[in-house]
């Protein structure tokens, strides 16, 4: 072992809730005085943050665990693959210790007894928004932990427990912190961002003095008064969805929704246990779409989830046509290991999952080149994410509107942007679009 400061390596797998995780272990390893290598071989030892939902992300996870294994030797596992019992120690005996997600003090304890930390550690050397690993100007803000459904195809309750919402006033100190450093853009994540507080009947907590209900209305309006983007994620529509929809139209927060919908037939979703299953959901966009005509709506589907007929998909792509959805992603069902589905009967073979997806996507992909396409002419609001020199040293930007996400949304390209900088707000003039992304110049041109 090293005798200078001790070093820990880092890998992070998932979604971005499990991103908020690593940035917490991170934030706490930077505290205690460790250092964070950028390679294997002069780390003390690795931390693996995995992820377990389906079985790609299991064989990715294991993998990586692996290399980690090979190049460096010592590697603590952590993360939602780390819940499924045994599976991590079965494919690799070597591990030092195993734990599950947020588990920041397990980790912290294996890490002390496999490295122990530094004498005399610094904690000012940490800055007061953590250690980050998201770019600068953006951050993800997960408000809770676990979920209380039981979506039959669904094992994160089993991994992450039932929800636990982070104290209101933890989270909007936190998001302040974030906006002094130069954040521009705060993503709100959950496993259910809509039942924000209901573990804890709403209680109030407090903010710079003042009482704050912990609720997803409240938490939304104390954000608004931060003076940067809000964008909302994983958002069930439930009828009190509705009240946050009156702040987008008022430009408080953003005019975006990420609603999982997953599908459209009233028999499927009831097999798939999803919570506002017998809602109205058509009804529900046109009403936001009558409050805030601005708004986009992101969500996600599945095909081929067992028992699911023709009619049914046929049901489903009715809804698409009908919905008008900005921004959509769709998959296969995937037979999670643990999943109450695969025990359902009337399993949909792999082709017909794929050839259903596929004529998903080409409808979905119709309507979206239709609604980027309408954009043209139109001035937007840009954020600068990227700026990229070409060989001939011409400066590119790559940049988002609101009504896109980072990673899984499009993105607009903007040429002659030398003198910008990510996290840049600019007014762009749309000139082209294709499917999924825009191009972009001065609002004069």
């Amino acid at each position: 072992m090293s005798t200078s400061i001790p070093k820990v390596g880092f890998v992070s797998l998932g979604c971005p809730k499990a991103g908020s995780d690593a940035e917490r272990i991170l934030t706490q390893l930077r505290a205690e005085g460790y250092e964070i290598s950028g390679s294997y071989g002069e780390a003390d030892l690795v931390v693996v943050n995995t992820c377990g939902f389906i079985d790609s992300a299991v064989e990715e996870s294991l993998e990586a665990i692996g290399e980690a294994i090979a190049k460096n030797g010592k590697v603590i596992v952590t993360g939602c693959l780390g819940a499924k019992s045994g599976v991590v120690q079965a494919a690799h005996p070597s591990v030092l210790a195993v734990t599950g997600p947020h588990a920041l003090e397990e980790v912290m304890t294996a890490v002390h007894a496999h490295l122990p930390k530094p004498h005399d550690p610094y904690t000012d050397l940490v800055p007061p928004q953590g250690i980050r690993l998201t770019p600068s100007h953006y951050a993800y803000l997960k408000i809770s932990e676990g979920c209380n459904h039981r979506c039959s195809f669904c094992i994160i309750p089993s991994m992450r427990g039932d929800l636990v919402s982070r104290p209101i006033g933890e989270v909007l100190n936190e998001a302040e912190n974030l906006v002094n450093a130069g954040v521009s853009e705060i993503l709100v994540i959950s496993q259910d961002t809509s039942a924000y507080g209901v573990d804890v009947k709403y209680r109030p907590g407090f903010w710079n003095g003042r009482p704050v209900k912990t609720r997803m209305t409240e938490l939304c309006k104390s954000l608004s008064e931060l003076g940067v983007w809000v964008r909302l994620h994983y958002v069930y529509p439930y009828p009190h969805v509705d009240e946050v929809i009156p702040l987008m139209a008022d430009g408080l927060i953003l005019p975006y929704l990420d609603v999982p919908f997953q599908h459209a037939s009233p028999r499927i979703l009831k097999a798939m246990k999803r919570p506002a299953s017998s809602e109205n959901n058509l009804a529900r966009i046109n009403a936001w779409r009558e409050i805030c005509p601005d708004i986009t709506i992101r969500s996600t589907f599945i095909t081929g989830f067992p028992g699911e007929t023709e009619a049914d998909f046929l049901q489903l792509l009715d809804f698409l046509e009908e919905a008008q959805l900005d921004r959509v992603g769709c998959f296969a069902y995937s037979a999670v290991d643990g999943a109450a589905a695969n025990a359902l009967p009337n399993q949909v073979p792999e082709s017909l999952k794929q050839e259903r997806l596929a004529r998903f996507m080409e409808v979905q992909e119709r309507i979206s080149a239709a609604k980027l396409l309408s954009k043209i002419g139109t001035i937007q609001t840009v954020l600068v994410d990227e700026i990229v020199e070409d060989e001939d040293g011409n400066f590119e930007a790559i940049g988002r509107t609101q009504a896109d996400a980072p990673e899984i949304d499009g993105v607009v390209y903007l040429e002659d942007a030398e003198g910008l900088n990510p996290g840049d707000f600019v007014e762009v003039k749309i000139v082209d679009a294709d499917g999924h992304d825009l191009w972009g110049g001065p609002p004069g041109a």
